[in-house]
């Protein structure tokens, strides 16, 4: 089953972390984010295997913008 992991602000993208086929478990961070000078990981709720990367670093996401797509084992 595929899951998405959603931005949850306004925020702009300083590392990428996975790259698809990589395996994450659950609680890993797949990406780090700035805003008003904060850093805000982004944690995967799932494990299994990285399918899709829908940033990059250096982008602005918006509150529910894609960050990666899971394929949960």
């Amino acid at each position: 089953m595929r899951q998405r992991v959603e931005a949850e602000l306004v925020a702009n993208v300083i590392n990428v972390l996975v790259a698809p086929g990589d395996e994450v478990a659950a609680g890993d961070m797949v990406v780090l984010l700035e805003s008003m000078k904060m850093e805000i990981p982004v944690e995967t709720e799932w494990a299994g295997t990285i399918a899709e990367v829908g940033v990059a670093e250096g982008d602005v996401v918006n509150e529910g913008d894609l960050i990666v797509v899971v394929d949960t084992k």
